[in-house]
Order: C-alpha cells, then sequence, then structure tokens
C-alpha cells in the first residue's frame, strides 16, 4: 500500500475541525486562553471627566490674563471627588485620576502655580481643555473590545477587568489522554533493568498539547497486551477526552498491537503510515460514542524524536484548531549554510539549528547527526528542515522551507 502525503494526511486531520464549547472562567484563570464570544464594555471608562494631571481646575476665562489669583474653595480627589460648583474667580485643587467639577473647563498643573493659604495664583501654562480626560475617553458603554477569537495576554486581562467583567467565555481546552504502550516502558525516575527504557515520550506530547491550548492527562503505561490496551482505549472514550494519543506498537511487529486494539474498539481509522521521515507508522481515526463528539485519535510512534516530530507536525495544529488558537510551530523560509544529498521517497524533517545573517534571515544548519532515537539532538534543534521526496541536492545559500520549533 502507498504511503499517504503528510499534506493528504493533515487534510484528513484538520478538516471540519472546530473549536471546543465555551465555559467562562475567572479572569486570573484567563490568561491565554481563547475567547469565544465578543466582549463588550458595561460602562464608560472612564465613567466621568476626570483630571488627567495634579494641579488646579479652573474656569479658562479665569486664566486669561496672567499672573491671576483664585480662590480655593476644595479639592477634588480620586475616589473623593469635589461636589460643588466652580464660579468665577474660583479654583479646586484636584488630583490625577478625580473626577473633574462643574463649572471648570481646564487644568492648569501645579508646577505652573503658586499656593497660598486659601489661594492660587496661576504663573503660566493655561491652556483651555487641557489635561482633562473625557468620560468614556477609552471605551463607552455597550463599545465591542475584544473579538471572539482573541488570545487573552496581559494588557486584554486588564481591559476586560476594567470593563466590567470578573468572568469571560472561552473555549474549553481540548483535553489530551496520553497512552503509552511496551513492555520494555518503565516510569521516569526508575533506573531501567537490562531491558528496558525509560518511558519519555508522555513529557514531551504533553507539553506539546499544553503549549497549544489543550490539556493533557497521563495514562500511564499498558505492556503489550491486546485486551489491557483495549480496556484503556474504553476507559478514554469513556471519559470527556476529545483526543486520544497512543504512543508506541503502531508499526507491524508481533508485538505492536495498538492498531489492532483500535479496529477491535470501532476506531475507523482514515490512515495508517505516512510518507515521511521520521514518523512513517503514523495512525490517525475516530470513534463514534453516543452521546458525545467522536474521540479523535492519534497513533504516533514509539520511537522518542519519531513521536516528537510527528507531534509537532500533527498533534500541534490539531489540539489548536480545536482550541481556536495558531500553533506555537510556524512555517517558514532559511538559506541553507550547507550542501545536502538528493532526498529519498519520503518528506524528510531534519533537525536544525538557526541564526541570522546581517539582514535578519534566517540561517539553516542540518544537524550532522539525525539518529530518531537521539533525543540530545533534537533538543538542541530549533527548527525542522523540511525536503520534499525525491528532493534534488540543494547547494550552500539555497533556500528551504523549515517548520520553526521556538
Amino acid at each position: 500500500m502507498a504511503l499517504l502525503p503528510v499534506d493528504d494526511a493533515l487534510q484528513l486531520l484538520l478538516s471540519d475541525r472546530f473549536p471546543t464549547e465555551h465555559e467562562l472562567v475567572p479572569l486570573h484563570e484567563a490568561g491565554d486562553r481563547v475567547l469565544a464570544l465578543p466582549l463588550y464594555a458595561s460602562f464608560n471608562q472612564p465613567p466621568f471627566d476626570a483630571s488627567a494631571m495634579d494641579g488646579y481646575a479652573i474656569r479658562f476665562q479665569d486664566g486669561a490674563t496672567l499672573p491671576v489669583t483664585l480662590k480655593l474653595i476644595g479639592q477634588s480627589a480620586a475616589g473623593n471627588g469635589f461636589t460643588g460648583q466652580v464660579n468665577r474667580g474660583e479654583a479646586v485643587r484636584i488630583f490625577t485620576g478625580a473626577p473633574f467639577p462643574d463649572g471648570a473647563d481646564t487644568v492648569v498643573i501645579q508646577e505652573n502655580t503658586q499656593a497660598t493659604d486659601g489661594f492660587v495664583t496661576l504663573v503660566e501654562g493655561v491652556e483651555k481643555g487641557r489635561h482633562i480626560r473625557l468620560a468614556g475617553l477609552d471605551f463607552k458603554d455597550g463599545e465591542c473590545l475584544l473579538p471572539s477569537g482573541h488570545v487573552f495576554d496581559p494588557a486584554s486581562l486588564s481591559l476586560a477587568a476594567a470593563s466590567g467583567h470578573a468572568e469571560v467565555p472561552v473555549y474549553k481546552r481540548p483535553k489530551t489522554v496520553i497512552l503509552a504502550t511496551g513492555d520494555e516502558l518503565v516510569p521516569a525516575g526508575t533506573k531501567p533493568g537490562q531491558d528496558q527504557i525509560v518511558s519519555s515520550n508522555s513529557y514531551g506530547v504533553a507539553d506539546i498539547v499544553r503549549r497549544n491550548g489543550g490539556s493533557a492527562v497521563d495514562y500511564g503505561i499498558v505492556p503489550d497486551n491486546l485486551t489491557k490496551i483495549e480496556q484503556a482505549i474504553t476507559q478514554a472514550a469513556g471519559s470527556d477526552a476529545d483526543i486520544l494519543v497512543t504512543l508506541g506498537g503502531a508499526s507491524v511487529g508481533d508485538h505492536d498491537l495498538v492498531h489492532k486494539a483500535l479496529t477491535n474498539c470501532g476506531v475507523e481509522l482514515s490512515f495508517y503510515k505516512i510518507a515521511m521521515r521520521p514518523g512513517k507508522p503514523l495512525m490517525f481515526g475516530q470513534l463514534t460514542r453516543t452521546g458525545k463528539a467522536p474521540m479523535l485519535i492519534l497513533g504516533l510512534p514509539g520511537n522518542p524524536v519519531s513521536s516528537l516530530v510527528c507531534s509537532y507536525v500533527f498533534l500541534a495544529p490539531l489540539v489548536a484548531q480545536l482550541a481556536g488558537k495558531e500553533p506555537t510551530t510556524r512555517i517558514a523560509s532559511a538559506c541553507l549554510t550547507q550542501p545536502l544529498a538528493a532526498n529519498g521517497d519520503r518528506r524528510d524533517y531534519a533537525r536544525a539549528t538557526l541564526t541570522r545573517d546581517h539582514n535578519g534571515e534566517w540561517l539553516a544548519t542540518v544537524l550532522p547527526v539525525q539518529d530518531s532515537s537521539m533525543l540530545t539532538v533534537i533538543t538542541r534543534a530549533d527548527a525542522l528542515l523540511i525536503r520534499e521526496p525525491f528532493a534534488p541536492a540543494a547547494q550552500s545559500g539555497e533556500r528551504c522551507k523549515i517548520l520553526v520549533l521556538r
């Protein structure tokens, strides 16, 4: 059976995938979450005309000729405004953010005045309408402040609070269950025996899920036992998981049982095996559930680097799309710093480092060792350099396509 091209697999994976349901969350939990509905102001900000400076509120006509001395009749402070009226020949001491008193129309900053007991002399700097923030200057009642799809950052969280919202509607985080399989696996922190290795894939995969707007639940390690794998799949299907990610067991060996377990559980597979390197043994399908949306299943290879590369290419955009976000990875271009040999029959994702030239353009250097079991190599990589099937040999300085990881 011919291997499915990566772009065709991505289209099957991402088509007709929409953000999950939304929920109300407190503002302190909304950072980096995606707004599901437009956010409107509940009132004007500022709610009243306010002073932008410390100084004196006066009638402009009283300062037309300088110097002039005015009678102080009170003060207006933030949270404790002046309730009277400013009449001819009068002034009110005013502070930044304080309500602007009736009858006044100008602020003279304190640096341009000389205050004595009960009076203030204006020396210079009288400009009509200066230093007044009009009601609704920042936003007005009913104004749309943030569109749906906005990702909350520090500024927009403050704006939401200032406009009267203690809670905001955001898309739910797509919940991803991660299931590692293999008799050879032991948990992190355990010294592996002679025939064992540490189960490491789930940690990197879970972080990719979280960085793209999802939540991750680790189901731990299941041995190479068909019944136990099926039980774990059934357990995930009975939960509120949106995605099940399996790690390992996706190939065709006698102990690679995930494919059979998925089909036994009723999973409809859209594809199995991809024309990419690393990561050929990749599966995707979905499991229909009564009263719930189908659970999406992504079967990743057990090889550590293959698992991460497939997660960057497939899982990151899937989770991000369900969360209403842009994926943390992105396609860009760079110039090669060394020649590359012709490519084979699969799209190659080579681990590479990035630097900048004097024009700020990216320069990509393929790391010398590309063994798909070596986590030390992908840890040093800034990008995956993408080479199409049967790409001809490339020379130093040629442009290339990259998947930027950070």
